[in-house]
């Protein structure tokens, strides 16, 4: 049991390490935003990892405290992004209006 967690969390490591180099080389905002997100998320299972080979129960806590935060941080920055026109999101505000000629 001790061994498949260890291995979990080595895979996990890989895994962040994966998501970090695909937010470095993407070009697009919204794919390092989702990056970062999947970051997040994968430390969030990290956590639990450790808190399940040390045996302290208090980590599911903390791990759902950082996906509150996490998720609060991605919406804040999504939103933000939104609001300046920069994002992806900006296109859809703008189908509606007609273009000048």
């Amino acid at each position: 049991m001790i061994l498949m967690s260890i291995l979990m969390a080595g895979v996990l490591l890989i895994a962040m390490l994966l998501v970090l180099l695909r937010a470095a080389n993407s070009v697009q905002l919204f794919d390092q935003i989702l990056a970062i997100n999947t970051f997040g998320t994968l430390t969030i299972l990290l956590i639990i990892a450790i808190g399940t080979l040390s045996g302290r129960a208090y980590f599911i806590d903390v791990a759902l405290l950082y996906a509150l935060v996490n998720f609060v941080a991605t919406i804040a920055l999504l939103t933000l992004f939104n609001t300046k026109g920069v994002g992806w999101l900006s296109f859809f505000k703008n189908l509606d209006k007609v273009p000048d000629d």
